[in-house]
C-alpha cells in the first residue's frame, strides 16, 4: 500500500524545519534584496491615467513635450473684511507690491489691470491675483518657491492685508504632505499598540516578537517589490498606507494562527517537531487557503479598469502573498530553532496564563446557548445587523475635495475656502483643453470666439494645444460642482462643430466625477466576481454547498452593517467632534468597493479557521452540535486576538488627518469587530446548528481512514490539553 501523500503545506513546513538555518537566512536575504532592488535597478515609475474625459486630457497633455504652466491664485482682502478694493489704498498698494514682486515668475493677471474687473469680487471687498507659473519644467520648482517666498514677503510688509494662496500646485502639495504626515503618524501609533496587544496575547517577549518580526519584514520587502512593480503598474501615494495597513494585519494574523496552534500541541504533550507538523497540516493549510482567497478577492478590483486600483491591487496582493509565504517558511523555521524557548521572557501576571493552551469559557458558553435555541439567537443577531445596515440605503458616493479631506487649520485649505466664497470655482478651475487635428485650426476666429464664450479666467497656448481654465460654481465634488461641470460639458459640445479641433474637460472636479461614474458602473462586476470566487473556493475547500452559501450570507450581513455605521457616522455627521472631522454629505467613492473586496477576503481568515476546527471535532467523532461548540471554543482565542490586533491596526487610521483615512479606519475596524463577535460568535453557530449534518456533504466517521484517525487523536489531545 502506497504511503499517504502529505499536503503541500506540510511538505513546505517540513523542508523549512529540516533546513531551518537556510530558511531563516534565505527569508532575510530576500527581504534585503527586495528593499535594495528598486535602487539598484534604477527603474522609472509609470504614471496613472485618469478615467473618462479627464483621461483623454491626461493622454493629450502627456504626449506633449512642451511645458504646460500650472496656475496659482492669491486672494487679497482687508483683515477687517470691510474695506472695498476700489477705494482702499492698503489693498491696492499690497496688490501693486505683489505683482511687482512676482513679475518674471509667470504670466500675471491682477485686479489693477485694464481688463481685471472680473478679478474683483461682487461685493467689491476682495481681489484675485492670478499667475501662470513660468517654465520650463526644470525651472518650475524654483519659480514656485520664489512665488511662495514673495507672497510671504509682501504679507510681512502689509500686515493689515490678508494674502491667501491656493492653486494647482499648493492644493496638490497639501494633499501629498497630508498623506506623508498621516503615514508617519500611523507608523508611530500602530507599532506600540500592536506590541502591547501581542504581549497581552502571548505573555512572552519572545513569542510576541515573532509575529511582529514577520509583519515588519513582510511590509519592508513588499515596499521594495512595489517600487520595482511601479515601473509597469502605476502606484499612487495612498498605496503605501494601505500596504502598511494590510501588511501588519495579515502578517500578525497568519503568525497567530500558526503560533497558537503550535503552542496548543506542545501543551498537549507533543514534541516541538510533532507540534509543528500538526500545525502545518491544520493552521498552515488555513493560512494558505485564506491567503489565496484574499489575493484572488483583491484581484476583483482590476475589473474597474482604473489605474488607481491597479497599483493598490498589486501592493495588496504582494503584501498578502509575502506574509503567506513567510508564515509557512521562516515562521516554522524560527519556531523550530527556538523550541520551548519561545515561551521565555514571560510578562509577570500574564506569562503563566497565556502560555497555557485552552478554550475560551466565555465563547464556549455563548456558543452552547446559541445552539440550544439557534433560531432565536440567530434571528436576534441577524435583525441587529439588518438594523445597522439601514443607513447604508441612503449612502451617497462622493469623493472628498481638498477642503473636505483636510481640516481648515491647513493654510491652503483656509485660503481655498475663502477664495471659493468670493470667487466661486477659482481655487481649482476646470480645464477645457482643445487640441488641433490639423495645423492652424486653433488660430481660426470661430475657435477663439467659442473659447471666449466660456468666460475663462485664463488661457494658455502651448504648441498645438489650448488650455482654458473655466471656474465652476464650486471647485469641490458635491452636487453643485457636478451640476456645474455637466453644464460646462454641454457648453463645450458646441466645439464639436469646429473643423480640425477636438476637446475635453478635465480638472479636479471632472476627475472626481469621472472616477465615481466608473466606480458605479463597474462595481457590479467586482461584486459578482468576488461572490462567485468565494463560493467556488469554499465549496472546493470544504466539499460542501451549504458552507459557502452560509459564509457569503454572513459576510454580506457583516459588510452591510459596516456600511451602515460608516454612513451614519461620516455622511450623516455623527461623532464628528469625537473623531475630528466635518461631514460633507457623502462617503468617499472608492471606499465601499475597497471595503467589500478586502473584508470579504480578510473575514475568510476567521471563517476558514473556525470551520476547520469544527471539521476537526466532527471528524474526531463529536456530534454536529458539539463540534460547533468545541470548535468555536478552541478557536476563539486566536480569532479574538487576531481581531483585536486587526481592529487596533485599522483604528489607528481613525486618528489621522484626512477624512478618507478616518472613513477607512472606522469602516474596517467596525467590520472586523462585528465579524469576530456577532457573526462568528452567534450567527455562525446558529446557522451550523440549524443545518446540522446537512452542512457537510456526508457525515464524517472513523471509517474515513488514517487521515481521520490522525485528526481525531490531534483534536482529542488538544481538547484534553484545554
Amino acid at each position: 500500500m502506497l504511503p499517504e501523500r502529505k499536503p503541500i503545506t506540510e511538505r513546505i513546513v517540513g523542508w523549512s524545519v529540516r533546513h531551518r538555518a537556510l530558511a531563516v537566512c534565505g527569508w532575510f536575504a530576500l527581504v534585503v534584496v527586495a528593499v535594495l532592488a528598486s535602487g539598484v535597478l534604477g527603474l522609472e515609475q509609470t504614471n496613472s491615467t485618469d478615467p473618462g474625459e479627464s483621461g483623454r486630457v491626461d493622454r493629450v497633455l502627456s504626449a506633449q513635450t512642451a511645458y504646460v504652466p500650472l496656475q496659482e491664485n492669491v486672494l487679497v482682502q482687508s483683515r477687517t473684511g470691510t474695506a472695498r478694493f476700489a477705494d482702499d489704498p492698503a489693498l491696492r498698494s499690497a496688490t501693486r507690491d505683489l505683482t511687482q514682486t512676482l513679475r518674471g515668475l509667470g504670466t500675471l493677471r491682477s485686479p489693477l489691470d485694464r481688463d481685471g474687473a472680473d478679478l474683483i469680487s461682487k461685493d467689491g471687498r476682495s481681489g484675485l491675483v492670478n499667475i501662470q507659473i513660468a517654465g520650463p519644467d526644470e525651472a518650475f520648482r524654483e519659480h514656485y518657491d520664489a512665488i511662495v517666498k514673495g507672497i510671504g514677503d509682501v504679507t510681512a510688509r502689509h500686515p493689515q492685508v490678508r494674502l491667501a494662496q491656493a492653486g494647482d500646485k499648493s492644493l496638490s502639495d497639501a494633499v501629498n504632505d497630508g498623506i506623508k504626515n498621516d503615514v508617519k503618524r500611523a507608523e508611530f501609533f500602530s507599532l506600540p499598540l500592536t506590541v502591547i496587544i501581542l504581549l497581552v496575547v502571548f505573555g512572552s517577549l519572545i513569542a510576541a516578537g515573532i509575529p511582529l518580526l514577520l509583519a515588519i519584514t513582510t511590509v519592508a520587502g513588499t515596499f521594495g517589490l512595489l517600487r520595482v512593480a511601479g515601473h509597469w503598474v502605476p502606484v499612487n501615494s495612498a498605496t503605501s498606507s494601505i500596504v502598511l495597513l494590510i501588511g501588519v494585519a495579515v502578517g500578525i494574523d497568519y503568525s497567530l494562527f500558526y503560533l497558537r496552534r503550535e503552542r496548543e500541541e506542545r501543551a498537549a504533550g507533543r514534541s516541538v517537531a510533532e507540534a509543528l507538523r500538526i500545525s502545518a497540516r491544520t493552521s498552515g493549510h488555513v493560512v494558505v487557503v485564506s491567503g489565496l482567497t484574499v489575493v484572488l478577492c483583491l484581484a476583483g478590483l482590476l475589473f474597474t479598469g482604473l489605474d488607481n486600483f491597479k497599483g493598490l491591487t498589486v501592493g495588496a496582493v504582494l503584501v498578502v502573498g509575502t506574509a503567506m509565504v513567510g508564515s509557512v517558511t521562516v515562521l516554522p523555521a524560527l519556531l523550530s530553532l527556538l523550541g520551548h524557548r519561545v515561551d521565555k521572557a514571560r510578562i509577570p501576571w500574564l506569562g503563566r496564563r497565556r502560555t497555557a493552551a485552552g478554550r475560551s469559557r466565555f465563547w464556549t458558553a455563548v456558543a452552547r446557548h446559541v445552539v440550544r435555541r439557534p433560531l432565536l439567537w440567530g434571528g436576534v443577531a441577524a435583525l441587529a445587523l439588518i438594523l445597522m445596515t439601514l443607513p447604508a440605503l441612503g449612502m451617497r458616493l462622493q469623493d472628498a475635495a481638498v477642503t473636505d479631506s483636510l481640516p481648515r487649520r491647513v493654510p491652503v485649505v483656509d485660503a481655498a475656502i475663502r477664495m471659493q466664497q468670493e470667487f466661486p470655482g477659482s481655487p481649482s478651475p476646470a480645464w477645457v483643453v482643445l487640441w488641433e487635428k490639423r495645423p492652424g485650426a486653433l488660430d481660426e476666429p470661430a475657435v477663439r470666439t467659442a473659447v471666449a464664450d466660456l468666460h475663462p479666467i485664463s488661457t494658455t497656448r502651448v504648441d498645438r494645444i489650448l488650455v482654458a481654465r473655466v471656474p465652476l460654481a464650486d471647485f469641490g465634488t458635491g452636487e453643485k460642482a457636478d451640476r456645474s461641470l455637466r453644464d460646462l460639458r454641454r457648453k463645450t459640445a458646441a466645439l464639436d462643430g469646429l473643423d480640425g479641433v477636438d476637446h475635453a474637460v478635465a480638472g479636479k472636479t471632472a476627475f472626481a466625477y469621472d472616477f465615481t461614474k466608473v466606480i458605479k458602473d463597474r462595481s457590479p462586476l467586482v461584486f459578482g466576481f468576488v461572490l462567485a470566487l468565494s463560493f467556488v473556493l469554499l465549496a472546493v475547500s470544504f466539499r460542501s454547498v451549504a458552507i459557502p452559501l452560509v459564509s457569503i450570507l454572513l459576510n454580506l450581513l457583516s459588510i452591510g452593517a459596516a456600511y451602515g455605521v460608516l454612513t451614519w457616522i461620516f455622511q450623516d455627521g455623527h461623532l464628528g467632534s469625537l473623531l475630528g472631522f466635518t461631514a460633507y454629505g457623502g462617503v468617499v467613492d472608492w471606499l465601499p468597493l475597497f471595503m467589500f473586496v478586502i473584508l470579504f477576503g480578510l473575514s475568510m481568515d476567521y471563517h476558514i479557521f473556525i470551520l476547520s476546527r469544527i471539521r476537526e471535532r466532527r471528524a474526531a467523532g463529536d456530534t454536529a452540535v458539539e463540534a460547533v461548540v468545541t470548535g468555536i471554543g478552541t478557536s476563539s482565542g486566536v480569532v479574538t486576538s487576531a481581531a483585536a490586533i486587526m481592529t487596533a491596526a485599522f483604528s489607528v487610521f481613525a486618528v489621522l488627518t484626512a477624512i478618507e483615512y478616518k472613513m477607512m479606519g472606522v469602516g474596517l475596524a467596525v467590520a472586523v469587530l462585528i465579524d469576530a463577535t456577532l457573526v462568528r460568535g452567534v450567527l455562525l453557530p446558529a446557522a451550523m446548528a440549524v443545518l446540522g449534518e446537512r452542512v457537510w456533504r456526508r457525515p464524517a466517521t472513523a471509517a474515513d481512514g488514517p487521515r481521520i484517525r490522525g485528526l481525531r487523536a490531534s483534536a482529542d489531545q488538544v481538547s484534553g490539553g484545554a
